[in-house]
């Protein structure tokens, strides 16, 4: 058997302790193809993003690069533009034939938050080798807001991988054909699906957002809570046509709507860099059901969180962006993305994460 572990898998994983905490696991923490990972109770603010190496734990490095820590337990501010190191409260023992990918959740990457996950021995941010043992640390750097953090808050997520489960082009194209993955424009098949950027106005007249440059901190624990007004800068296109600030974080959404079907998942990957100077890839799991509906539906649109670097660089409408790569799962998990658990953005358009008014 081969593919990504469904939620009752990565429950068997817990029981059987080849995913141990050092506090209980709550209620919502395994998704249908995850588990959110967990802030521990204390931060390092760092002097640069660092990976421990081949052979090298994470905590014989952090004196290289420490410059102070700070305690979580009654809130802590991490600041704009610095890079912290949290221990995170969960730990592997993986099987042999068992290995493991993070991602940034959904809301994480929509606060241009930069949060990756590093481990002993690691020589890849997100990548966890096949019958790893050992601690789990999350890298954080707030790129456009300093936000308050506390323990225990899930910022990141970890996918578990027995075997091949990658979809070849081939795969992709006979999957479409069965289940009709994108509505909305063309299937674009090319090392993944491809998806387009939709710069038609809504009836607010709204294609997006600019991040602001400054603003206050958030509360990540505050949902529904925060004025758009007071962090975010709405955009309107002309003539199907945005200019990207160079280093500025923007919020838009794809022209296409995405579907992926119960017994897959997906993730989101940047395209190619001759696209252009920008970077669409900053949460990117889909989990299995995401824009699915047993009666027939027609999809979900994808967010995408954008920043544009060393020049300003004119985004047109349709035009291509990004691609998601479709994986197996092993088993189709007992509950699907927006059925029956609490699902943030099923059935989205352009949105922003959570914490801000509708």
């Amino acid at each position: 058997m081969t593919g990504l572990l469904a939620s009752q898998q990565i429950d068997a994983l817990i029981e059987t302790r080849a995913i141990s905490a050092t506090q209980p696991f709550v209620e919502g923490q395994v998704q249908p193809a995850s588990l959110d990972l967990r802030l521990g109770t204390e931060a390092y603010r760092i002097r640069a993003s660092f990976l421990a190496g081949a052979q090298k734990t994470i905590s014989e490095r952090i004196s290289e690069f420490e410059m102070h820590r700070i305690d979580l337990r009654d809130g802590a501010v991490l600041e704009k533009g610095c890079v912290y190191l949290v221990p995170l409260m969960e730990h592997l023992d993986l099987p042999s034939d068992i290995s493991a990918i993070a991602n940034a959740k959904s809301s994480t990457g929509r606060l241009d938050l930069l949060t990756r996950t590093i481990t002993d021995g690691g020589v890849e941010f997100d990548r966890i080798p096949a019958g790893y043992q050992g601690p789990l640390y999350a890298e954080i750097c707030p790129r456009s807001f300093s936000v308050l953090v506390r323990p225990g808050m899930r910022l990141n997520q970890i996918r578990f991988r027995k075997g091949r489960s990658l979809l070849d082009d081939q795969e992709l194209l006979q999957l479409h054909k069965a289940e009709q993955l994108v509505a909305g424009g063309p299937a674009v098949i090319s090392d993944g699906l491809g998806f387009s950027v939709d710069l038609t106005p809504r009836e607010n007249g709204i294609v997006g957002y600019r991040a602001r440059p400054h603003t206050g901190v958030i509360d990540l624990d505050k949902l529904n809570h925060y004025d758009p007004d007071e962090f975010w800068d709405s955009l309107r296109a002309q003539d199907g046509r945005l200019i990207l600030d160079p280093d500025a974080f923007y919020i838009l959404v794809s022209r296409e709507a995405v579907h992926i079907p119960p017994l897959y998942a997906a993730e989101m990957a940047p395209y190619l860099a001759m696209v252009g100077e920008f970077r669409v890839h900053y949460a990117g799991f889909f989990d299995p059901g995401f824009g699915h509906d047993a009666a027939g539906g027609t999809g979900a649109r994808g967010v995408l969180e954008v920043r544009c670097h060393e020049a300003p660089f004119a985004l047109e409408h349709g035009q291509v962006v990004g691609r998601l790569v479709y994986e197996k799962m092993d088993q189709q998990p007992n509950q699907l993305y927006g059925q029956g658990i609490s699902s943030n953005y099923q059935g989205q358009s352009l949105k922003l994460s959570k914490h801000f008014k509708s």
